[in-house]
């Protein structure tokens, strides 16, 4: 606790860049006062605050406090993106991230899965991709009850994850196949109860920026890869689902091939981040 009280923790400072930068590309295209600059700008000076807060007095209770901003602001970003980002990055990527998919697998590996359609496989596809929200929820939950290093060094990870994959969709914005190839389709994805679900949820909660990377696969993965070193429990039960998720995401034709790599990638990162965060607060322990 004393090691880190005045310094950033990494994923801070990762996610402080996704918000400065944001901040700035708002300020010249909109404004310093406009209402998009401003919510970036009390986001900045919020973590800020919070910061300072905990490390004048660091206890146990004031950490948990600072290191709860970010599932927060994490709410508040990706919200404020679908109207927000547009004005600064008007054009969709979608016919880039089509070129690069063509180079590397030749093609649309959605389109290429329409024969492989069938109404229980989507609904089963379905069941894994809706997963996502309630293993975040749970994967945030568990850790904020475990010892004040672990949290620490799960949120190190998880919110390098989100401080770059927001930059992604900040730059890189996209709908996915299912909305800008959906002429290209001709096999409907057909299911019952659960796809039915997942589509709404979809639909209505996608603020239509959040394709590259994907998060969805690196969030999933990070959680995964994380638990098999710190709940072995948790690994063994969402293994398979997780399989299913990652394969869902070209399945139900939300991601391109290429979101689905950077999305590993961006999770390898965040896990090696973690573990040499991790292992350097050990070293220090023991000085």
């Amino acid at each position: 606790m004393r090691s880190e009280r005045r310094s950033l923790l990494p994923h801070e400072a990762i996610f402080a860049v996704f918000l400065a930068v944001t901040w700035a590309r708002f300020v010249l295209v909109l404004g310093p006062f406009s209402s998009e600059a401003l919510v970036y700008l009390a986001l900045l000076a919020a973590d800020a605050v919070v910061i300072a807060w905990c490390g004048a007095h660091p206890t146990n209770a004031r950490w948990r406090v600072r290191l709860l901003f970010h599932p927060i602001a994490l709410n508040v970003v990706f919200v404020h993106m679908k109207e927000a980002i547009p004005k600064i990055s008007p054009e969709r990527m979608d016919a880039a991230l089509q070129r690069i998919d063509d180079v590397i697998v030749g093609g649309n590996l959605s389109l290429r899965l329409e024969g492989c359609i069938r109404p229980w496989i989507t609904e089963a596809f379905s069941c894994c991709y809706i997963l996502f929200f309630p293993y975040l929820l749970f994967s945030i939950v568990y850790y904020f009850r475990k010892d004040l290093p672990t949290l620490r060094a799960f949120l190190v990870g998880l919110f390098t994850v989100y401080g770059i994959g927001f930059l992604g969709y900040s730059f890189v914005p996209a709908w996915g196949p299912w909305i800008a190839m959906k002429s290209a389709f001709s096999v409907p994805l057909d299911g019952f109860a659960v796809t039915s679900l997942n589509t709404t949820i979809v639909t209505l909660g996608s603020n239509g920026v959040d394709v590259f990377p994907s998060l969805h696969c690196a969030v999933s993965s990070y959680f995964l890869f994380f638990d098999r070193t710190h709940a072995r429990w948790r690994h063994r039960l969402y293994l398979v689902p997780c399989i299913g998720l990652w394969m869902s995401t070209i399945y139900l034709r939300y991601h391109y091939f290429v979101d689905v790599l950077a999305g590993f990638a961006l999770s390898a990162f965040a896990l090696a981040l973690s573990a040499w965060y991790e292992s350097r607060c050990e070293r220090e322990e023991k000085r």
